[in-house]
């Protein structure tokens, strides 16, 4: 069934033309550096399969931001007590990825260890990394840098970004707690 490794049934279904999907390392973004922005968030639950890597805990991730109010809508949110921040909890892929975009680790490193843990549950790896961190990009929480010393704020968990105002009263189960190697302004390249 399979013709040079691609099925008869997808090389009818683009017109017999041979489909390659780039790899990581000949991605452009393979050599750049995803890094998250300044916000609010905590490692949670059961650890999780992961890299040995530092500063990744293999936790899932929860991100907590202020929500934007028109007029109308803080309103209606003072009258019926509305919560005042978003929780954006992650799933396990996206929890790693958060993990891994500490501005240290180039997009293709961050491939390399999300597909050595999810194999064909991520696969292509490359694109469908490249999807989630331009979602993430998109809400405002990751920017990609062109080389580490460009970070200077501090990216690790439970810091509240001056900007953002956020209560004190989040659940025990919220760890911000700041592991080994996992540095909270960045080191001078080496």
């Amino acid at each position: 069934m399979c013709n040079n490794g691609n099925s008869r049934l997808l090389d009818m279904a683009v017109g017999g033309v041979k489909l390659e999907l780039p790899s990581a390392t000949e991605d452009k973004l393979a050599q750049q550096f995803p890094t998250r922005l300044p916000v609010w968030w905590a490692r949670g639950g059961e650890v999780q399969s992961h890299p040995v890597s530092q500063g990744v805990s293999g936790r899932l991730v929860v991100i907590r931001f202020p929500k934007k109010f028109t007029r109308l809508e803080k309103l209606v949110q003072r009258i019926f007590r509305g919560p005042t921040e978003i929780r954006r909890p992650l799933d396990r892929m996206n929890s790693l990825l958060w993990e891994l975009s500490n501005g240290r680790r180039t997009f293709e490193q961050i491939c390399e260890s999300l597909d050595s843990i999810f194999h064909e549950d991520i696969a292509p790896v490359a694109q469908r990394t490249a999807a989630a961190l331009s979602q993430l990009r998109r809400l405002g929480l990751l920017i990609i840098l062109e080389k580490p010393s460009d970070r200077n704020w501090k990216n690790g968990p439970g810091i509240t970004p001056p900007e953002h105002y956020l209560e004190d009263d989040y659940p025990d189960e919220f760890d911000i707690t700041t592991l080994d190697g996992e540095e909270s302004i960045p080191l001078e390249e080496e």
